[in-house]
């Protein structure tokens, strides 16, 4: 019999060990990525290359000897190249390399992940405000989570929604695609609009469609605003700081669509029952949400690991924050939406053949025959 293999609890706590001590590694990874990123140390590397302690301090406005310990921590983590490690500290020069300029500073690239960061530096900021709401049953407002939270999650959606939403997605979906390219011009509800990243993509894939955006978070309104206004698109796409639940809005939508916000909701069935309001006879219903699995298992899925992340620090907190609450929380699963689009009123929900890491794609149907 081989005993080698047999799992002692040393070799499990030596498993363990090392897991915490590579979560420490990559922790520290974040927050120096954070630094970099907001004080623009990756871009002036990228757009000005190499320098040393001194120029790139020079270049950004920051103090010299920071600046040094920052560079020298980078490179060390395996981010930053040295040309020389045995010059003079501060005459060493570095440099972003090739491969990395894509992932830390081409805000175009679905390859991006800067965001990614800003998001995990904003999901521990009310850490204090979350353990009492572990113990309190109570809720994290969103505002809370602050500027890095809320610009994270706008820049980490930005690419594909302009990339892919106006070009890939809603084309698979034949007679959507073909209401939002006919006359009369279309009119859309997006719903959780966010940055408006979403609303601007399908504005400039469909040049004749209005689209109106509706949020409750008057920052993020304000955001979606000004990145409304710069991409000059101020005329078809209004962005609202309203209820859409107003009976005044409805059937007024030839497709109605939710971005990655259904789970965030306190009361999911009260706003798909709006969603379906707004849709005029024969109009759409679109839900965006995590890719989860359909079940619970011990292992998860392959983003399981991040949505539960998520989940723990702030969309369950946040989603409790108005008091009475569906607690959701990140991870909603096919059957979970299945059962809040019945209760709002839809017959069925369709999964649509749309291929993507992170998301699923819902069709909310209104009618069934």
């Amino acid at each position: 019999m081989d005993n080698t293999s047999i799992d002692t609890p040393e070799k499990e706590r030596d498993r363990f060990v090392e897991r915490l001590l590579a979560s420490t590694a990559g922790t520290f990874d974040i927050f120096t990525i954070y630094i970099g990123d907001r004080l623009g140390f990756y871009r002036s590397l990228s757009e000005h290359g190499p320098a040393t302690s001194e120029e790139l301090a020079a270049r950004t406005g920051a103090y010299e000897r920071y600046v040094r310990e920052w560079l020298e921590q980078q490179t060390v983590a395996g981010i930053l190249r040295v040309e020389d490690e045995n010059a003079a500290a501060r005459s060493r020069r570095y440099r972003l390399p090739a491969g990395h300029q894509e992932v830390l500073v081409d805000r175009n690239s679905l390859n991006y992940l800067t965001p990614l960061v800003q998001m995990v530096a904003g999901a521990v900021r009310p850490m204090h405000q979350v353990l009492k709401a572990y113990r309190s049953g109570k809720g994290v407002p969103y505002p809370y989570y602050g500027a890095d939270f809320r610009d994270g999650q706008a820049g980490m959606n930005r690419a594909m929604f302009l990339r892919q939403l106006g070009s890939e997605w809603l084309p698979s979906i034949a007679d959507v695609h073909q209401r939002l390219m006919a006359d009369p011009p279309a009119r859309v509800a997006d719903i959780g609009c966010g940055g408006g990243w979403s609303g601007i993509g399908m504005a400039q894939a469909y040049p004749n469609i209005q689209v109106d955006g509706y949020d409750l978070d008057e920052a993020s309104v304000e955001l979606a605003k000004a990145n409304v206004a710069e991409a000059g698109l101020s005329e078809r796409v209004r962005i609202h700081r309203r209820d859409a639940a107003d009976p005044a809005l409805r059937g007024r939508y030839d497709l109605v669509t939710a971005f990655e916000c259904v789970h965030d909701m306190s009361d999911p069935v009260a706003a798909l029952r709006t969603m379906l309001g707004l849709a005029r006879d024969g109009g759409s219903v679109i839900v965006m949400d995590e890719r989860v699995g359909d079940r619970f298992t011990a292992k998860g899925n392959e983003v399981e690991w991040m949505m539960y992340g998520w989940s723990v620090l702030h969309c369950l907190p946040v989603g409790k924050a108005d008091g009475q609450s569906a607690e959701t929380g990140t991870v909603m699963r096919s059957n979970t939406l299945k059962q809040y689009a019945a209760e709002a009123g839809f017959c069925d929900i369709e999964i649509l053949p749309i291929d993507n890491f992170f998301f699923r794609f819902f069709r909310l149907k209104a009618v069934c025959r």
